[in-house]
């Protein structure tokens, strides 16, 4: 027998994280973005997961007189 779900708890879940998100100071927000983007890194075997790889500075463009 099936059980019926509670339709308040059903919308709730449709929501997924923006909800719980709502609710996180932005820096807590970071943190766990943070620590999602490093537990990555580390399942993906990279050398250095402890960082991100650091990107080349972009080239200046050059202005036209």
């Amino acid at each position: 027998m099936a059980t019926k779900k509670n339709p308040s708890a059903v919308k709730l879940g449709k929501l997924g994280g923006e909800a719980r998100a709502e609710k996180l100071s932005r820096e807590e927000l970071s943190e766990q973005g943070r620590n999602a983007v490093l537990a990555r890194w580390a399942k993906a075997g990279a050398e250095n997961a402890t960082e991100p790889k650091k990107r080349a500075p972009k080239a200046a463009k050059a202005r036209k007189r």
